[in-house]
C-alpha cells in the first residue's frame, strides 16, 4: 500500500502542509522551518522525519540555489559549513542516544533564549558580528549536531548570519548554498546508517514535490515584499513562533 494512503486524512494534510513549509522556507521565510520539523514529528516520529523531509529539502535547496545563485558571501559560506559537517559527523554517532523529547525541549529553549539577546541587541541597535574564536565553531557544530538529529540547524544558522548584519539576499542565498552542500552531504549517513530513507519515502516524496514548488513561488513573491530592514524582524518572530511549538509539541 502506497504509504501516504495509509495516513489519515488529516494526516495527509498534514504531510502536505510541511511540503508547502519546506518551499516557504527555502525561499526565504526564515524561521518558519520549524513548523515543517513539528508537523513531520507528529506524523512519523522525530528520527523518521529526518529521513522522509530530506529529500524535499534537497529539491528545495536546489530551487534556492537557482533563484538566489548571484547572491552569496563564499566566506561566510566556509565559516559555517565546515564547522556543520563536523557536527553532522558527531550527531550520526550519537543520534541513537538521545531521548527524543528530552532533545527537542532542550534546544527549543536554547533557541528561545539566543533570540532574546537577538531582539535585545536590535533594540538597542547594537553591531553584533561576534569575535570571539569560538563564536563559529560553536554554532557550526551545534547546527550540525541538530540537523543531523532533528533537522533544527535553521535557527542556528540564522543567528550566525543575523550576528553578521548582512542584506536579506545574501543572507537567504548564502543560507542556501550552505544547506544545499550540508543536506547532501546528510544523505548517505540517512540511508545506510539510520536507514531512514527507502523507496517508500522516495515514493511519498514525489507526491510532496508540487506542493514544495509551489510553497516556494509563493514565498518568492511573500520575501519580495519584505523591506531589507523588516526581515531580520520576521525572522526573529517566525523563529520564536517556531521553537515555542517544538517546545510545547
Amino acid at each position: 500500500m502506497d504509504i501516504f494512503q495509509s495516513f489519515s486524512f488529516t494526516n495527509q494534510g498534514l504531510i502536505l502542509l510541511a511540503a508547502f513549509i519546506i518551499g516557504l522556507a527555502k525561499a526565504g521565510l526564515r524561521g518558519i522551518e520549524l513548523l515543517n520539523v513539528t508537523i513531520m514529528a507528529l506524523v512519523f516520529g522525530s528520527k523518521a522525519s529526518t529521513g522522509i523531509v530530506l529529500p524535499m529539502l534537497c529539491f528545495a535547496d536546489i530551487l534556492a540555489v537557482i533563484y538566489y545563485k548571484r547572491n552569496v558571501s563564499w566566506p561566510l559560506f566556509w565559516k559555517l559549513v565546515i564547522w556543520m559537517a563536523i557536527g553532522i559527523i558527531i550527531g550520526v554517532m550519537i543520534g541513537n542516544d538521545f531521548d527524543d523529547s528530552v532533545f527537542k525541549k532542550m534546544f527549543s529553549f536554547i533557541i528561545l533564549l539566543i533570540v532574546a539577546l537577538m531582539i535585545f541587541l536590535e533594540t538597542r541597535k547594537t553591531e553584533f558580528a561576534p569575535k570571539n574564536i569560538f563564536f563559529q565553531p560553536i554554532i557550526g557544530l551545534i547546527a550540525g549536531i541538530t540537523t543531523m538529529i532533528g533537522n533544527l540547524a535553521g535557527p542556528f544558522s540564522n543567528i550566525f548570519f543575523m550576528a553578521q548584519r548582512v542584506p536579506k539576499d545574501i543572507f537567504i542565498g548564502t543560507a542556501a548554498w550552505v544547506f544545499l552542500v550540508i543536506n547532501f552531504f546528510k544523505f548517505p549517513f540517512q540511508v545506510i546508517y539510520w536507514n531512514n530513507i527507502n523507496t517508500s519515502t522516495l515514493n511519498l516524496n514525489l507526491l510532496m514535490i508540487p506542493f514544495t514548488l509551489f510553497g516556494f513561488l509563493v514565498g518568492i513573491k511573500i520575501v519580495s515584499k519584505i523591506k531589507d530592514q523588516s526581515y531580520r524582524k520576521v525572522v526573529i518572530a517566525l523563529t520564536i513562533i517556531g521553537a515555542i511549538m517544538i517546545f510545547l509539541k
